[in-house]
């Protein structure tokens, strides 16, 4: 098959556990370094699937690469090609086809739940997970829903967190870091962790059982990510 291509913004916030779970079930990928000038490719042809990382920056802001992006993203959606984003990767996806991207009215960082909303109750992108289930997050923005988009998990502090749209999956929250990565971001954005809100948490509790937190995740993605995977390898 064709390799996936993922799409790194950043160097900390690489793919992480995604890589993990990919190579264990030997499918091919490649990461284009956006960070290190890689360039962005015009069509998605020679590729199976799009995946996006997060990112420090706003898909709103006045960078060339993030207008190649988006149109790249708009060229494979015509195409039916599957994509998954994380983070700024779901806002990025989620502003290519037709959503808009505007502050949270909090920041939302650290180990907080998120809910499967009344309507996906019955969704097989989300069989095996629970009702209600711990994430990580690190984001300031989020998405309104593409048109036709389903909805499918909210937060208290934010009620668009994952939305599907065919073989298109945006997730506002992080399943993708490793206990390193964590550690990295509390280090590298330790600016953020003083941001004044309610669903912002200390470097403390970022830390707190994150050997035990991290393996749930991995168990969170093992369940968004299979069914996302089947609709590439069958």
């Amino acid at each position: 098959m064709d390799p996936i291509l993922i799409f790194g913004h950043v160097a900390c916030e690489g793919p992480g556990y995604l890589a993990e779970y990919l190579a264990a079930r030997g499918v091919p990928f490649r990461l284009v370094c956006i960070d290190q000038g890689e360039a962005i490719p015009e069509s998605p042809d020679g590729t199976s699937a799009l995946v996006f990382m997060g990112g420090p920056m706003s898909v709103n802001d006045p960078l060339p690469w993030i207008q190649q992006e988006l149109a790249l993203i708009r060229r494979a959606a015509e195409r039916g090609l599957p994509m998954l984003g994380h983070c700024l990767g779901s806002q990025l996806i989620a502003r290519a086809l037709g959503g808009v991207v505007a502050p949270n009215p909090v920041k939302e960082i650290g180990w907080w739940p998120v809910q499967v909303v009344p309507e996906a109750a019955s969704d097989p992108r989300l069989a095996g997970l629970p009702e209600r289930f711990e994430v990580f997050h690190w984001h300031g923005e989020t998405f309104t829903l593409p048109p036709g988009a389903e909805h499918l998990l909210r937060s208290e502090h934010c009620p668009h967190q994952a939305f599907a749209l065919g073989n298109v999956l945006g997730l506002q929250f992080h399943v993708e870091v490793t206990g390193p990565m964590v550690e990295e971001w509390a280090a590298l954005y330790n600016g953020d962790l003083a941001t004044a809100s309610p669903a912002v948490q200390g470097p403390s509790a970022l830390r707190e059982r994150l050997v035990e937190r991290v393996q749930h995740l991995r168990s969170v993605a093992d369940n968004l990510y299979g069914p996302w995977l089947r609709s590439i390898v069958r």
